[in-house]
């Protein structure tokens, strides 16, 4: 058994909570809210994010940042992406050399246009990072589904560590060392479900979710291996695994963004109703300015950021992705 802290008591972070704690680890989950500690401890619930479960009552609950990863050996930022590099920076003189740090959010530092994984090592050098990703619903996982995920890390030693205690017959993990690949898949399958959603919210049907999502997938490739990620990375759970699930499922708050979107409404209509952190919106920046320093081609990405910031019309930006000049595939 081993202390694992989850930092964020959004829907992921507990239900990954919830998952390790039936493992048999003893979990603490830090919330800087102190009236979500206190429903997570007295009413053993999380409505907000995961109504319908039950926390176990062998997990604990803290705002306090040094009660929280004091002895713990795997941390978990499950926090927006947005705020990852202040959350670490917070918690960084309390965190030991000898503790594994495991992000899962999806995203890019908008300003340095870092992996999160780089920002989480400046801001916590003294730790071993790692990712987990893959297509895996918080609803889903925290209701004990069957889900398929990896944990990257570029010490192969940490990532079987982690999947070692974090693995039971509900939730698989594979090993990967493409922290590049891995990242760049997860945070882009983001951008490219606002897309998925757009498409639905336009009352378009399967051929054209199917073109968005393959022509989108070759937009992260290309993105990803100009980085130096592994081409087979994006075939994987975090690239083809992740998109499929992001693009298809009401679970997805992007692909829920884009609907709203294609219906017509304004960016800040969109965000007020889907009342989540979408992610996308956040990504699709840091995306473009990638492609433009990596002299990569990126259409639908590109047609994505002028839909939301500016005020292009989602019919004429699908019109101008089916009109580009013809080419091989």
């Amino acid at each position: 058994m081993k202390k694992v802290t989850v930092i964020g008591s959004g829907s992921w972070g507990t239900a990954l909570a919830v998952m390790l704690a039936e493992n048999g680890h003893e979990v603490f989950i830090w919330s800087r809210r102190q009236d979500a500690v206190d429903e997570l401890l007295k009413e053993r619930t999380n409505k907000k994010y995961l109504p319908g479960v039950v926390i176990p009552d062998s997990i604990q609950a803290t705002t306090d940042r040094k009660e929280a990863v004091d002895g713990a050996d795997i941390v978990i930022l499950a926090v927006p992406s947005r705020a990852v590099a202040q959350t670490v920076r917070d918690f960084a003189p309390y965190l030991k050399t000898w503790q594994i740090l495991v992000n899962v959010a999806k995203g890019l530092e908008p300003e340095t246009l870092f992996l999160l994984s780089d920002v989480i090592k400046r801001e916590a050098p003294q730790c071993e990072v790692c990712v987990l990703s893959g297509p895996s619903h918080a609803e889903e996982v925290a209701r004990k589904v069957p889900t398929a995920c990896l944990i990257a890390c570029e010490n192969e030693a940490v990532a079987k560590l982690v999947q070692e205690e974090f693995a039971n017959p509900r939730f698989r993990l594979y090993t990967n060392t493409d922290l590049i690949g891995v990242e760049i898949g997860a945070a882009l399958k983001n951008v490219m479900a606002l897309a998925a959603g757009m498409s639905d919210g336009l009352g378009f049907g399967d051929n054209t979710k199917a073109a968005l999502m393959t022509r989108g997938m070759a937009e992260m490739k290309r993105l990803g291996m100009a980085m130096g990620g592994k081409a087979e990375t994006f075939a994987g759970l975090s690239g083809i695994g992740d998109l499929i699930v992001t693009c298809t499922s009401m679970h997805s708050r992007n692909r829920r963004a884009g609907i709203l979107l294609g219906q017509g409404k304004s960016l800040q209509e969109t965000l007020d109703e889907v009342k989540m952190v979408v992610e996308g919106v956040n990504t699709v920046q840091a995306a473009c300015q990638l492609a433009e320093k990596y002299h990569v081609s990126m259409p639908i990405t590109q047609s994505i950021y002028a839909v939301l910031f500016a005020g292009k019309n989602v019919e004429d930006a699908v019109l101008e992705l089916m009109t580009r000049d013809n080419k091989a595939e």
